[in-house]
Parts: C-alpha cells; sequence; structure tokens
C-alpha cells in the first residue's frame, strides 16, 4: 500500500509564513518518498483554510515527481468550464503529476457561502463531469471552445471521492479511482466499499483523511468531527496494525493527515510502511 500525505494548512510555527511552511512540507514529503500530497476543500466551516489550487500551485513550484491531488473537490459549488480551465492549469504546471478527486460535497455550509444549491448537488454532479471532460477535450459547450494546452488534452485522471453506494460505486469504477474517507468511513464501510468497487470493475482505491498525531497532547479530534479511522493517541505499533489492515482490505492508498506545524512528523509517518 502506498503512502500519501493531505496537507491542510492550518497552525504553523512562530516566525514563518504560511507559504514557507506549504513548501517545506511539499519538499520534504517528497524527500521521504511519499507517493503523493494531496489538498482539501472547505471554507465555510468556521476555520481558515486555503484555497486548494492556489495551494497546489504552489506544490507544484517545490516538487519535481510525486503525484499532486485533491481529496476532495466540491464540483456543484464551482461553474464547470470555468473549473476546467483551473484544473487544467494545474495539471499543465504539475507536469501531468495531478490526481483530480472529486465529490459532491457533503457540507451545506460550502454551499451556503457561495449561494449553491445543496439540494440539487446529485443530480447535477455527473452532468458537470461530463461538461469538464468535454471542455479539456476542446469541445464547445456553451459558447467558444476552452483553448486547451497542448499536453493536457483529455483531462488529468479523475478519482470519485463518495460513500460506498452502488450507484457511486459504479461511476467511480468507469473513472480512474475511488477515494473513501477515514473522517466518514468505518471499517466496515471500506471494507465493503473495496469489494463492491472491484466487482464493478475499479482499479484503485485510496482512503484519504485518516490523520495521524503521535504527540501526547494530540487533539483525538482535529477536524472538529468524530473520526472512524485515525492514527491519531496510538502507538506507532498500532498504527502499523492499523494501516496493514487497509492494505488488507485491498485500499491501494492511504493517505494521512499531518499537523501542518509540526513537519518532524512526516518521518515517523513514513516509518510506518
Amino acid at each position: 500500500m502506498r503512502l500519501g500525505v493531505v496537507v491542510n494548512p492550518r497552525g504553523i510555527p512562530p516566525g514563518t509564513t504560511v507559504i514557507d511552511q506549504l513548501c517545506r512540507f511539499s519538499e520534504k514529503i517528497e524527500a521521504l518518498d511519499f507517493h503523493g500530497i494531496w489538498l482539501a476543500d472547505a471554507f465555510g466551516r468556521g476555520r481558515v483554510s486555503l484555497d486548494p489550487y492556489s495551494a497546489l500551485g504552489v506544490v507544484c513550484a517545490a516538487t519535481r515527481k510525486i503525484e499532486i491531488g485533491t481529496c476532495i473537490i466540491q464540483v456543484p459549488i464551482r461553474h464547470p468550464v470555468e473549473h476546467a480551465h483551473r484544473v487544467q492549469s494545474i495539471n499543465l504546471l504539475s507536469n501531468g503529476r495531478f490526481s483530480f478527486g472529486i465529490g459532491t460535497g457533503s457540507t451545506k455550509a460550502d454551499f451556503d457561502v457561495v449561494q449553491a444549491d445543496f439540494d440539487t448537488r446529485f443530480k447535477v454532479f455527473p452532468g458537470m463531469i461530463d461538461i469538464m471532460k468535454r471542455t479539456w477535450r476542446g469541445e464547445p459547450v456553451y459558447g467558444p471552445a476552452l483553448t486547451v494546452w497542448p499536453g493536457t488534452e483529455g483531462g488529468p485522471r479523475v478519482l470519485l471521492g463518495a460513500w460506498h453506494s452502488p450507484r457511486s460505486i459504479k461511476l467511480a469504477a468507469s473513472l480512474d479511482g475511488w477515494i473513501s474517507s477515514g473522517i466518514h468511513s468505518s471499517w466496515d464501510d471500506v471494507e465493503t466499499g473495496v469489494r463492491m468497487y472491484r466487482d464493478a470493475g475499479g482499479k484503485r482505491a485510496v482512503i484519504a483523511n485518516v490523520y495521524a498525531d503521535f504527540r501526547p497532547d494530540a487533539d483525538a479530534t482535529p477536524t472538529g468531527r468524530k473520526l472512524s479511522i485515525s492514527l491519531i493517541g496510538i502507538t506507532k505499533a498500532e498504527a502499523k496494525d492499523r494501516l496493514k489492515r487497509l492494505a488488507d482490505l485491498g485500499v491501494d492508498d492511504a493517505v494521512i493527515g499531518c499537523p501542518f506545524d509540526d513537519v518532524s512528523q512526516l518521518e515517523t509517518i513514513r516509518g510506518l510502511i
């Protein structure tokens, strides 16, 4: 099983800046030979956050070889053509290293803050994916076609972050991967989801937002929500056992959440596998 790191740019050490810490994190993640670095998408939840695409632009400049991804982008809150243009830019700047993890979104506050319709998100989601794919192929949708950068035709890899419903699993299997959640998914959910996903022909199963913190005073709920699957408040041996359990369930990638103010924990996390 591969390890990636999801970076949540909140809380920085005294005397540094967010961009310095983000570059330090990105460079360390690549130097330690993690498989990828991922950014999340949240902005209406009462805590500071960064636009994931702006942050990914920094990550593209600070790294050279590792995968860069999102886990996950809420597609229904953005215009699909303009959104496709932003995604194409990251795909280009990363030299094809970008994996576009997407979903419908599950937090109403993020929709309310931009006046998007939370109740219709499942209905509009498949059509928005189709519009983005058409845009990346250089097809006109609402007007003139978006001019596609050479080398980015067709867009990036697309992974679907979703629950383990048959409809979601079938859609994920038609794309490049499925992303489950360490925050929202139980162990049984992951086991059921991976089995359904493989049966549907799915190739890459990822679990994101598996938070880790090995400090004695670690906050057991850094997101403000109960975590279903995490590496917080346990020993390194127990953490290894949990990652092995995920691998045994058929998970290909575990994307670990590391405290943004403590780069040193990256070495501990990397040593778990």
